[in-house]
């Protein structure tokens, strides 16, 4: 199951977008969305009164039902890569919160084997997987409405990982870094009545996120958008903006990204050092590179994909502190770390490269998997170049990281904490659908998640 969809998925970042966009099958539906009537809301209701923290709450597993009209929950299961909101009802806690938005969400990898469309590098076609990625828009109807302060709820599918762990695992890693990350819990998810199964419920990076993690958070989000291009330039002021997550409705400025990106370009050798220390929290930089690279994330920022000589990297954000003027780097999609730590990496995804290593004199080089797909080494980006310089400080972390959180000890001990968290929840899924993972895939894959660790603890 793994290496045939973890292809697929790495594949399509490269190249779907230029051989298969044409080949979109447009998939219709003759019914039309329903509306759904507003609950009642006295203002004494938990989630109108209550944190994030709830809802993120590292000690329980939560249910969740969704509540949609039949004819909504068949127009999303007929075409569920339109990602097309319809109304329906979230209830958590005995309280009813109505209309919520309702779709589900992913890219090629979270749709491969799970459509029906024929041609897997568009996804296509109807649902034919028990569970796919959901989120849930609260300030559907009310832009102001809030559930325990945020906006969203993400429900990740994890089809693609039968341990179930390796979302929220790696994010609590960063956090045990002192790394800004989203916050991750398992949830169960009801719709309609029926069970669906067992979710990660991800922290959306949003103006919600920056404010619960960052003093003041009322900066600039970035997603995939580095401060220079793959030529070590800056880029153009609406580039910038395009990447713009916050704030994009109130006359935005890009100033600090942007001059972030002039003083890269600008400079050399310390000047270099310098502009990156005037940008970045250099401590916290090197952290987030340690959990990085010890723990595999070759789908993140330092895995530059390429299609000619045109490079870039995906899968993270910026948060822009207006008071200290400096850019914090945020992780994000943590479904393939781990795994190019095992017997069978990915040979789409995986970084041959050793931290501050450089391959092929920073030309692409084959990724040794599909042809058209190539990758440049990360230190020949001269933003992380220039991290790359302060080798001893990385390998201090790295020590304290290995001894720390990721050693055998505290790692193992909250994979059993949650497994425990989730045990019966996975068996009555895989009871109630087929296509769950069983119980003893489930066991056997934290096994090999652990194993993995140990790998990364040698390297």
């Amino acid at each position: 199951m793994c290496m045939e969809r973890a292809y697929v998925k790495w594949v399509w970042i490269v190249v779907a977008a230029l051989a298969f966009s044409s080949c979109q099958e447009d998939v219709g539906n003759s019914l039309n969305p329903t509306s759904v009537e507003g609950s009642e809301v006295s203002g004494d209701e938990q989630y109108l009164n209550l944190d994030s923290d709830v809802v993120f709450d590292q000690d329980k597993l939560h249910t969740y039902e969704l509540i949609l009209p039949e004819e909504n929950l068949a127009i999303i299961d007929a075409n569920p890569a339109a990602e097309q909101y319809v109304e329906g009802s979230l209830v958590f806690q005995g309280d009813t919160i109505s209309p919520v938005g309702v779709r589900y969400k992913g890219s090629i990898g979270a749709f491969v084997g799970c459509l029906s469309g024929s041609n897997v590098f568009v996804p296509s076609g109807s649902k034919t997987c028990t569970k796919l990625s959901m989120k849930i828009k609260i300030n559907y109807a009310d832009p102001e409405l809030k559930f325990y302060g945020l906006k969203k709820l993400q429900f990740h599918s994890m089809n693609q990982d039968d341990s179930q762990m390796r979302e929220r695992l790696g994010y609590w890693l960063f956090d045990q870094m002192n790394v800004p990350a989203p916050r991750a819990v398992h949830a169960r998810l009801v719709i309609n009545g029926v069970y669906s199964g067992v979710y990660a419920l991800v922290e959306q990076i949003d103006g919600r996120f920056s404010r619960y993690h960052f003093d003041g958070g009322d900066g600039n989000i970035y997603k995939e958008t580095w401060p220079i291009d793959s030529d070590g330039h800056a880029y153009t002021t609406q580039r910038y903006l395009n990447g713009l997550k916050t704030n994009e409705d109130e006359n935005p400025s890009v100033a600090i990204i942007e001059a972030f990106g002039k003083a890269i370009e600008q400079s050399e050798g310390e000047s270099l050092l310098t502009a990156i220390e005037s940008y970045n929290d250099i401590d916290e930089i090197l952290r987030y590179s340690v959990v990085d690279r010890v723990i595999r994330h070759d789908d993140g920022p330092f895995h530059w994909y390429c299609t000619g000589s045109n490079c870039s990297n995906h899968n993270y954000y910026w948060y822009e502190d207006p008071i200290d003027l400096k850019l914090h780097l945020i992780a994000w999609d943590m479904d393939n770390a781990f795994e190019n730590l095992g017997s069978q990496p990915n040979a789409v995804t995986n970084i041959p490269d050793a931290w501050g290593k450089t391959s092929n004199n920073c030309e692409p080089f084959s990724s040794g998997f599909f042809v058209p797909i190539t990758q440049r080494s990360a230190a020949c980006d001269k933003l992380i170049n220039g991290w790359t310089q302060y080798l001893d400080e990385y390998e201090q972390i790295k020590s304290n990281f290995i001894d720390g959180p990721f050693s055998q000890a505290s790692a193992d001990a909250m994979l059993d904490k949650w497994a425990g968290q989730i045990s019966a929840a996975t068996q009555e899924a895989r009871s109630t659908h087929g296509d769950a993972v069983s119980l003893s895939q489930w066991q056997s894959a934290i096994e090999e998640l652990k194993a993995q660790m140990e790998v990364g603890r040698s390297l």
